[in-house]
């Protein structure tokens, strides 16, 4: 699979899907410390830093609808790129990552 364009999910959409009860499996590429100063609520979302993404990236649901996220959108976007080389076909990348979040959805989430 080629680099294809990387499909995204705003902030709002995937908020109004957690609070529904649906949430997509959230799969954070930030390093592990950037989750103490700022995160999404807890789902169960798994933690692989883009350092340990291809030695990790099989801990993944290849079936799941999956959606990364980081602190602006770009890490993940790069992530979302990588996974989709290595076959996966249902991921999204946050819009906008953490700050986002923090400005659209959770005023009290710091930006950092």
């Amino acid at each position: 699979m080629s680099d294809g364009e990387v499909q995204e999910i705003t902030v709002t959409e995937l908020n109004e899907r957690m609070e529904g009860g649906r949430p997509p499996l959230l799969v954070d590429v930030r390093e592990y410390y950037e989750a103490d100063i700022a995160d999404l609520p807890e789902v169960g979302q798994l933690r692989i830093p883009m350092a340990e993404l291809q030695e990790r990236f099989e801990e993944i649901d290849k079936e799941a609808e999956t959606v990364l996220y980081c602190r602006s959108g770009a890490r993940s976007d790069r992530a979302a790129r990588f996974l989709m080389r290595q076959g996966y076909a249902k991921v999204l990348n946050l819009k906008g990552g953490i700050l986002a979040w923090g400005r659209e959805v959770d005023p009290d989430i710091p930006a950092y």
